[in-house]
């Protein structure tokens, strides 16, 4: 693979990556208690994988409503930032470029995060889903999302207002850019869809009104970092947690267009990633590029081979590995070198210490 599309430089904006391999965004709860606070032990965890391209990072929840998850880190208080630029400068001393991803779950919650209270949404729907949720000893368990509560208008305005210190604090946190998570049923995905935005007023509807929230937030993250240091993840194939909308690709498409307008750095396409999903049409990947000029990032069980090939046919830009960055840290030379790749421990993806989290080896071997 030393010749592959892979391993071409490439760019994002200002930055400049010297392959085109991402370490997309997973979730492994491991911060700090109490707070959710980033830590040593997560500086650690990026560093190791700083040979990626651009390092993504798990979601990162904008305020105390945007969590729905235990353990998962906010940028939203003045520790949570200290704590992420402690994080930023272990990956650039390693060499590293890393952007934060920016997340409201909206319905996909449980009251325990909200002081009893029901978590927000567009609409009060249900998402038929469940969440991980931890006791008092650390042990988590799914819990049922309840029936959300609407969010009013004044409220709205408040979630774009705290995505906007969310960005600036990614800047004083030291990291290379923002990704806003528009995908996978989370806040801004709610909005975009008709199977869970009822909305009868601006917000609502019209697929121009479903847009206004994403583009709202957008306007004002990019306020704070410029757009050329702005992506936005999107998953118009993915129909779990009650998003089945018939209107999302013509959504999505009329979202990148606003993106391309707007000059976003890059539209990072999240890809159902389960044995049996189905393949996004290449009809779709050909439209989504003639409606945004600004990079393309696709996920979801991608291999190498398969990587290389898509970036070859001019369908993406880079391609984002998320499992396969668990156990191999060193993944980018491992795919270089032809190294096999290890399998990572499934018991110990969310909570816990560094056993199964920093304590996977970096193997140098050749074959």
């Amino acid at each position: 693979m030393r010749d592959s599309a892979l391993f071409r430089p490439g760019s994002l904006g200002p930055v400049v990556l010297p392959n085109r391999i991402v370490m997309a965004p997973m979730t492994r709860s491991r911060t700090s208690q109490p707070g959710n606070l980033p830590n040593r032990l997560m500086a650690e965890y990026y560093a190791q994988r700083a040979g990626a391209g651009l390092i993504v990072t798990e979601a990162t929840q904008v305020s105390p409503q945007g969590q729905g998850y235990s353990f998962t880190p906010g940028i939203h208080s003045a520790v949570q930032v200290a704590g992420w630029r402690t994080v930023t400068s272990a990956v650039h001393r390693a060499g590293g470029r890393i952007f934060v991803q920016l997340w409201h779950v909206g319905r996909m919650s449980h009251p325990s995060f909200h002081h009893g209270r029901p978590p927000v949404a567009p609409s009060a729907l249900a998402p038929g889903a469940q969440v991980w949720v931890a006791n008092g000893d650390g042990q988590g368990q799914m819990l049922a999302c309840p029936t959300p509560r609407a969010l009013e208008i004044g409220e709205i305005e408040a979630v774009v207002e705290d995505y906007r210190q969310a960005a600036a604090n990614a800047v004083d946190a030291g990291f290379d850019g923002v990704e806003i998570h528009g995908a996978n049923g989370y806040l801004i995905d709610q909005f975009l869809r008709t199977s869970s935005n009822r909305r009868d007023d601006r917000y609502g509807g019209s697929r121009e009104n479903r847009l206004r929230f994403l583009d709202e937030v957008v306007a004002a993250v990019t306020a704070e970092v410029g757009p050329q240091r702005t992506g936005l993840r999107l998953s118009p194939q993915i129909t779990a947690r009650g998003m089945d909308c018939p209107d999302i690709v013509p959504t999505v498409l009329a979202a990148a267009t606003r993106m391309a307008r707007l000059g976003l750095a890059y539209i990072h396409l999240a890809e159902a990633d389960w044995d049996d999903a189905p393949l996004v049409p290449e009809g779709f990947r050909r439209s989504l590029r003639e409606s945004f000029g600004g990079a393309l990032i696709v996920a979801g069980r991608y291999d190498a081979e398969r990587a290389a090939k898509l970036i070859d046919a001019g369908l993406t830009d880079l391609v984002g590995f998320g499992r396969p960055f668990i156990a191999n840290p060193d993944l980018p030379e491992r795919i270089r070198h032809g190294v096999s790749l290890a399998d990572f421990d499934a018991a110990t993806l969310f909570g816990g210490d560094a056993r199964g989290y920093t304590d996977y080896p970096r193997d140098v071997r050749r074959r």
